[in-house]
């Protein structure tokens, strides 16, 4: 089912599922057992890419639901890139039949709809589409000055671009993957609705995208 995943990426390791918990799959269970069969808790080509674990996934549905109530209920989180986000399916969305993928922007606050579901997605959109589905040339850029990040380490925005930060390598820094996303959910969730030029942090958010 994932041949042309496999053939393409780099497997640096995989990490034992601490969890040992079964895998719940809610809703649409196409390609998802096969993906954790295969592939749970392996990292690809300098952690580029990782797959989760599944026995972290329930946890992680419930940090993405908190900070995205439009998509509670819906989601099932399954993997994550170098920059912390985590792409998951989206039960509200069908794309060739099953659920859609759907990418979640810790650094924009932003869920984004990719038009395949976990399968194409796999063989088809890293294929294809891999500079923008996981920012590949910023990658490079940060191995050149720093190093990959552990499983369970993700290279977070000090500032995130949502609240006037910028897209550049010095604005990045190693942050443990669940307590970026535990801080950035709180703060997407609270922003999601201010209007601009509200403070949040000692940050103003303008329309410009320069903090203050």
């Amino acid at each position: 089912m994932y041949d042309i995943f496999r053939s393409s990426f780099s497997e640096d390791y995989r990490v034992v599922d601490k969890g040992l918990t079964a895998l719940d799959i809610k809703g649409d269970a196409y390609g998802v057992s096969e993906l954790m069969s295969e592939f749970g808790g392996c990292s690809f080509d300098r952690a580029l890419y990782r797959v989760m674990a599944p026995g972290s996934i329930s946890e992680w549905n419930q940090v993405i639901e908190y900070a995205f109530p439009n998509f509670d209920g819906r989601v099932q989180c399954f993997g994550y890139d170098w920059l912390g986000r985590i792409f998951a399916l989206d039960s509200g969305r069908l794309e060739g039949g099953h659920s859609g993928v759907v990418m979640f922007e810790p650094g924009t606050g932003e869920a984004l709809e990719i038009p395949c579901n976990i399968v194409t997605f796999h063989n088809e959109e890293l294929m294809e589409f891999r500079e923008a589905a996981l920012a590949v040339s910023f990658h490079i850029q940060w191995l050149a000055q720093g190093a990959a990040p552990s499983y369970e380490d993700c290279i977070g925005y000090r500032v995130p671009l949502f609240l006037g930060g910028k897209d550049i390598v010095e604005n990045l820094e190693v942050s443990d993957l669940d307590v970026y996303w535990t801080l950035i959910g709180q703060i997407i969730r609270k922003t999601k609705e201010l209007p601009l030029g509200s403070l949040v942090a000692n940050i103003v958010l303008t329309d410009e995208g320069e903090g203050g």
